[in-house]
């Protein structure tokens, strides 16, 4: 019996996901994933991981805690085993501070992370300019190291990863029998899809071991966060800016809010400046459509627009959309429309 030919396309932290997913579930599809970017150039390998996540407008509510207890779940069990330094995994305590009382103030994925709990007046005493915070023990996840290692588990699953720029969804349904769109930011030409927008971040990677905790300022675009070989600072979020290259003053801004918080970071040494485009979204694209190509429909099976949650949400959206392209193989297309 002939194997079904799956294409992924996009080899960031959503697109590895779903590959790995579709291809340790499926054994009878060949697996390939096609793209102009590979770790450690993608905008993943920019992002600091923390598993953290924003209320998204206009999805259920029980929709997205699926997919962040999926992420949670496989990255907490990744954490817990042998892998877990190749991997890039870790479980990473801190606090989340705000300048006013959030309406919410305790999120939907409060009991999926450990501890999660309202802070003290007395730990409040350190931010005298932040009126409420959350104290709570999550997962990071490194995408330096975790991309490399899913690429592994991709491989032993008999999955090929090439790198090329889709242009043609349709002349790429010629090859294949389902088609994964994991191009983030790409669908914006790929598919037409003009909700689809860069969210420009820059970090600031730091050595400073000294520093243990996470700290993320809420609405003030300021985070530490304390990784294997080195500190993430940030950030900017900075819409519709497709800039590419290192801004001094943003730079700037960012080591001075971190810095305020922060004071020994003044001494941490410099390691490096990184630049990433999110794909942001009205909310996440994750459903199904047939491609009409000649005579036949080939399944296209949409996963992107994660803006800034593509590391929290990856293995959750990556299940759902393994469930898309199972339940492609055993229904019947609708009819072409004449």
């Amino acid at each position: 019996m002939a194997k079904v030919k799956v294409v992924v396309i996009g080899a960031g932290v959503v697109g590895m996901s779903t590959a790995v997913c579709i291809a340790e579930a499926l054994p009878f599809c060949t697996v390939n994933i096609l793209s102009e970017k590979f770790s450690p150039d993608t905008t993943s390998d920019v992002a600091a991981g923390i598993l953290l996540l924003k209320e998204i407008p206009g999805i259920p509510v029980e929709r997205q805690l699926r997919w962040f207890k999926g992420t949670f779940d496989h990255l907490l069990a990744i954490s817990e085993s042998a892998q877990a330094s190749e991997a890039g995994v870790f479980l990473s305590s801190g606090y989340q501070i705000y300048k006013e009382v959030p309406s919410n103030t305790k999120p939907f994925w409060a009991d999926t992370v450990f501890g999660f709990r309202t802070m003290t007046d007395h730990e409040m005493k350190r931010f005298p300019n932040h009126k409420f915070g959350q104290a709570a023990t999550t997962l990071k996840c490194e995408c330096l190291r975790y991309l490399p290692w899913l690429e592994k588990r991709l491989t032993k699953a008999g999955g090929q990863m090439k790198r090329e720029k889709v242009t043609d969804l349709q002349q790429l349904a010629q090859s294949y029998d389902v088609i994964v769109n994991c191009s983030g930011l790409g669908s914006q030409y790929l598919v037409g899809d003009e909700q689809v927008h860069p969210i420009r971040g820059q970090i600031i990677k730091v050595h400073a071991p000294w520093v243990k905790n996470f700290l993320c300022d809420i609405g003030g675009n300021m985070y530490i966060y304390p990784g294997i070989d080195y500190v993430t600072l940030g950030g900017t979020r900075q819409v519709n800016d497709w800039r590419l290259e290192v801004d001094k003053d943003d730079s700037k801004g960012i080591m001075e809010r971190c810095c305020k918080l922060v004071p020994s970071l003044r001494s941490a040494k410099v390691l490096g400046e990184k630049v990433g485009l999110r794909p942001g979204r009205s909310n996440l694209r994750l459903e199904r459509e047939w491609l009409q190509v000649q005579d036949r429909q080939v399944p296209l099976v949409h996963n992107y627009g994660h803006a800034s949650w593509g590391i929290s949400l990856s293995w959750g959206t990556a299940l759902e959309a393994l469930d898309l392209v199972r339940k492609s193989l055993h229904e019947k297309p609708p009819h072409a429309s004449l």
